[in-house]
């Protein structure tokens, strides 16, 4: 699979659905994802793949008896749902989920390819996120230097 990357536009209409982005559609060739609560209260889009290889390392990891993985599994795991394409290459964003992410219905969206999954903001909580993170990017940035 081709790596998901970009960052896109969209809007979320009256019945809350997303306009898939076409490039994203071709990388992906399957007719579901797997979406849940991010951090930063966005979205967090998963191929079924990918969602089962982290949701399984998650699983395997965590104990009933410890509280931080109980935190983890309660936010990450439990408000996970599988949704279809439609046959316009739309997906219905669940309403729990919309309201994590301050979705609201006739809104502008940004999706975000991050290489193996995706992230779904509302315009507004993006731009937000971007501008209280423009300081930390080069100190973020430099924290990777060992890669290159």
């Amino acid at each position: 699979m081709d790596m998901l990357i970009g960052e896109y536009r969209i809007t979320l209409d009256d019945k809350g659905r997303v306009s898939f982005p076409a490039k994203l559609r071709t990388v992906l060739q399957q007719n579901e994802l797997m979406i849940t609560q991010g951090l930063d209260h966005c979205l967090t889009l998963f191929t079924t793949d990918e969602w089962t290889g982290l949701a399984n390392k998650i699983l395997s990891s965590a104990s009933i008896f410890d509280s931080q993985k109980r935190i983890v599994m309660r936010r990450f795991i439990g408000p996970a749902q599988k949704v279809e394409f439609d046959k316009s290459g739309r997906l219905s964003i669940p309403q729990s989920l919309r309201d994590y992410a301050s979705l609201s219905l006739g809104g502008e969206c940004v999706i975000l390819g991050m290489s193996k999954y995706m992230e779904l903001w509302s315009a507004a909580e993006y731009l937000k996120n971007y501008e209280d993170t423009n300081d930390a990017y080069p100190i973020a940035a430099e924290s990777m230097r060992s890669i290159i």
